[in-house]
C-alpha cells in the first residue's frame, strides 16, 4: 500500500545532490544526480505523496480537474515573432521586464510560508486524513513557499525568483534596463463572499488554492514560450551558449512547478469529493460549491486578466515604438492572438 500520512519533515525533504545547484553567480536550490540531471528541492516525498492521493482519488472515481494549458483561451502575449521583431530591432526591454517581473513575482510566493492554514477536518465530513487536503496546514503551502521565495531560514540560497533573474542577467545583464513597476495583484481580485456556506477562513483558502493554480497554468504557458524563444537560433546569435543555458535555467523553474500544479490539482478535486459542513449546521456536497467559483476563477484568468494584461503590454510597446510608426506596424501584422471570448 502506498503511504498516505506524511510529517511536516517528511514533505519537507529533499534528495541528496550529487553537486549543487550554482548559475550565473547565483547559489539556487535543488541539484543534480550524479547522472547531472536537475533534481527539485523537497521532492523526495512531496512526489510519491501527491501521486499516492491523486491515485486514491481517482480510485474512489472522481476525476482530477483540468490544469493544463487548454483552460487558456488566449496566446502569449507578445508571441515568438513579435518578440524576435523586438529583440532584432534592439528592443530587448519588453523580454528583460518580463523575465525581471515574473522573478519578482516570484519572490511574493515566499508569503504562503507565513500563510496560517487552517485544518480542513473541521468542517469535513469525511477523515481526510489520507488526503492532500489534510496536509495542506502540514508543509504543502510552507513547501510551495519556500519553492518561490526562498527559505525565511536560510537567504543564502536562491530559488525561483533568482533562477528567473538568472535566466535574464545570462542573455541581457543584471542592470540592462531599470527595474520595471510589478503589477499590485495577478490574482482574481476580492469580489465578496463567493461561498458564504462555509467559514470566511476556510473559503479564502480555497480561494488562494485555485487563483495560485490558474497562476501556476498561466506560468506554464510562460515556460513553452520563454524556452522556444530563447532557443531560436536567430535570437541571441552572439550568446548562443548563454540563450540556451537560460532557457535550461527556466525549465529548472518549469520542473519545480509541476509538483505545485499536482498538489493543488489534487486538493481541489478532493474537496469536489467531499462533504463540508455549513455555518447554519447543514451539509453540502463539495461540487456543488467548488464547481461554480472554479468555473469563474478559470475564466478570469484564462480571459479576463490576460485581456487587461495584453493591453497594458501593448501600450507599453506602442509608446516605446513611438516615433518608429513603419516597426510598430509590422508588429501588429504579426499579432495571431483570437480576441474571441
Amino acid at each position: 500500500m502506498a503511504q498516505l500520512q506524511y510529517t511536516w519533515d517528511e514533505l519537507m525533504a529533499s534528495h541528496d545532490y550529487a553537486r549543487p545547484h550554482e548559475e550565473a553567480g547565483y547559489r539556487l536550490h535543488g541539484g543534480f544526480d550524479a547522472k547531472g540531471e536537475y533534481i527539485s528541492p523537497r521532492t523526495l516525498n512531496r512526489w510519491p505523496a501527491v501521486k499516492a492521493w491523486g491515485a486514491q482519488l481517482t480510485a474512489r472515481g472522481w476525476p482530477l480537474i483540468d490544469a493544463t494549458v487548454e483552460l487558456l483561451k488566449r496566446e502569449h502575449y507578445p508571441n515568438i515573432e513579435q518578440q524576435k521583431l523586438l529583440l532584432g530591432n534592439g528592443y530587448g526591454e519588453t523580454l528583460w521586464n518580463s523575465l525581471t517581473i515574473t522573478g519578482l513575482v516570484e519572490a511574493r510566493g515566499r508569503a504562503l510560508c507565513e500563510f496560517e492554514a487552517p485544518d480542513f477536518q473541521q468542517i469535513i465530513v469525511e477523515d481526510i486524513s489520507n488526503m492532500c487536503t489534510g496536509h495542506l496546514h502540514k508543509g504543502l503551502l510552507y513547501a510551495h513557499g519556500v519553492d518561490e521565495g526562498g527559505d525565511p531560514k536560510d537567504e543564502s540560497i536562491g530559488a525561483h525568483d533568482q533562477m528567473w533573474f538568472a535566466a535574464r542577467d545570462l542573455v541581457f545583464g543584471k542592470d540592462r534596463y531599470p527595474v520595471p513597476q510589478v503589477p499590485d495583484n495577478i490574482s482574481r481580485p476580492d469580489s465578496g463572499r463567493l461561498m458564504p456556506q462555509i467559514p470566511a477562513g476556510f473559503e479564502q483558502l480555497i480561494l488562494l488554492l485555485m487563483n495560485v493554480l490558474m497562476i501556476e497554468v498561466r506560468a506554464e504557458a510562460g515556460f513553452s514560450f520563454n524556452c522556444n524563444l530563447l532557443r531560436d537560433p536567430a535570437t541571441f546569435p552572439d550568446k548562443r551558449a548563454e540563450a540556451e543555458l537560460a532557457a535550461d535555467m527556466i525549465e529548472r523553474i518549469r520542473t519545480d512547478e509541476a509538483i505545485h500544479v499536482a498538489y493543488l490539482q489534487a486538493a481541489i478535486s478532493e474537496m469536489r469529493s467531499l462533504t463540508f459542513r455549513t455555518v447554519d449546521g447543514g451539509t453540502i456536497e463539495g461540487r456543488k460549491m467548488i464547481d461554480p467559483v472554479w468555473e469563474g476563477m478559470v475564466q478570469w484568468h484564462s480571459v479576463t486578466q490576460a485581456d487587461f494584461s495584453h493591453a497594458q503590454t501593448h501600450e507599453s510597446i506602442a509608446r516605446r515604438l513611438a516615433d518608429k510608426p513603419a516597426l510598430m506596424a509590422k508588429f501588429e501584422t504579426l499579432e495571431d492572438r483570437p480576441r474571441a471570448a
